[in-house]
C-alpha cells in the first residue's frame, strides 16, 4: 500500500531552493544568491533587494 506523504511548507521550500538553479531560464547567479540567503535563514525582502542590487552593480547594469 503506497503511503501519500504531504510535504510541509519547509520541505517544499527546501526542495525548491535546492533545485532553483536548474530551473530553465532562471539566472544562475540570482538563483544561487537566493538559495544562499534561504539556506542561511536570511531570505527577507530587504536582503533580496540588497542582493539583487549587488548583482546588478557587479554586472555593470545601471538600469
Amino acid at each position: 500500500m503506497a503511503e501519500n506523504k504531504v510535504k510541509s511548507g519547509k520541505e517544499i521550500l527546501d526542495d525548491f531552493f535546492k533545485e532553483i538553479s536548474s530551473i530553465e531560464n532562471v539566472d544562475k547567479t540570482i538563483a544561487e544568491s537566493l538559495a544562499e540567503l534561504y539556506n542561511n535563514g536570511k531570505l527577507s525582502d530587504k536582503n533580496v533587494i540588497n542582493e539583487l542590487l549587488r548583482i546588478r552593480t557587479e554586472n555593470g547594469d545601471e538600469n
